[in-house]
């Protein structure tokens, strides 16, 4: 590993990995505007987009937006 961790970054991670063994496969995570949005999946278990699939008007439909989380920073990008 590049870089050491904390006992407190340890433990968050420990923290987040045990959320993962419990998470419900109807709930997604989308990450916008530097908040997490808890999001419910289609009847089918799809993440549901608004627009044309694959154009500049097709994005997450935000009335399936069950709640958010502020305060763990985060990005949607790719590497």
């Amino acid at each position: 590993m590049i870089h050491e961790l904390t006992e407190e970054e340890k433990i968050a991670i420990k923290a987040l990995k045990k959320v993962a063994l419990i998470w419900p496969k109807t709930l997604w995570l989308f990450s916008a505007s530097g908040d997490i949005h808890v999001m419910r999946c289609g009847e089918n278990g799809e993440h549901v987009m608004t627009g044309t699939p694959g154009m500049r008007d097709s994005g997450v439909d935000p009335s399936y937006v069950v709640d958010s989380i502020h305060g763990i920073d985060n990005d949607g990008g790719d590497f």
